[in-house]
């Protein structure tokens, strides 16, 4: 079995918790799932990551530097941010209510925080928009099986906001990928997909109409 996990992808999540897409972390019990209150995020960092805050906080202003979000440390929010180590990066998607795990180990780079943090604040994968298959093509026969559902589409609010091949939101060409050969191929000749080094252009245009930030 040859899986492919570039320094620029997400790693697979191996938790004892139920998991999609590789990197979405599905609540075992009924969740809030909405928007943080005044696009404001409230947060924690555990005792094993402190030697890491300042990658923590780099993520954080890759996403404040562009939108009217802001993170705070928590000081007595019921709902907030829990950022842990673990075998992967992974999140829940928006607003749980609670203490809301978001795992960052080891091998995820900042930029893989910064997906997972889009995921947090209500983002899904890209590649799973219902219009896909307009811009790229998924090869079934290279997916790890057991992987296919982390290609399936989701119906969703795509904020009326064009296909962004560009995302940071977006899988890679060789993402769970059996064989080496690609899982996802973009239509388009020449564009590189699964960068996880910047917000997109609209990456920060969602972000802004998702959390009303012209209004604030």
């Amino acid at each position: 079995l040859f899986l492919i996990f570039k320094s620029c992808t997400l790693s697979e999540f191996d938790q004892d918790m139920p998991v999609q897409e590789g990197d979405i972390l599905i609540p075992s019990r009924n969740a809030v799932h909405t928007l943080w209150p005044d696009a404001t995020t409230s947060y924690i960092i555990t005792d094993e990551l402190v030697s890491r805050e300042a990658e923590i906080k780099a993520a954080f202003k890759m996403i404040s530097d562009v939108t009217c979000i802001r993170f705070k440390k928590r000081d007595t929010e019921s709902s907030y941010l829990k950022l842990v180590t673990g075998n992967g990066c992974a999140s829940f998607v928006g607003c749980q209510g609670g203490a809301q795990q978001l795992f960052f180990a080891s091998e995820c780079t900042v930029g893989n925080l910064c997906h997972e943090l889009l995921h947090a604040l209500g983002l899904y994968h890209e590649h799973t928009r219902e219009d896909r298959d307009k811009y790229v093509t998924v090869n079934w026969q290279n997916i790890v099986a057991g992987k296919e559902n982390n290609f399936k589409v989701k119906h969703g609010n795509t904020q009326n906001l064009p296909y962004d091949l560009a995302s940071i939101m977006h899988y890679g060409r060789d993402f769970f990928s059996t064989n080496g050969n690609p899982t996802v191929l973009p239509k388009q000749s020449g564009v590189e997909i699964g960068q996880r080094k910047h917000l997109s252009q609209l990456d920060i245009e969602r972000l802004n109409k998702l959390y009303s930030c012209g209004k604030l």
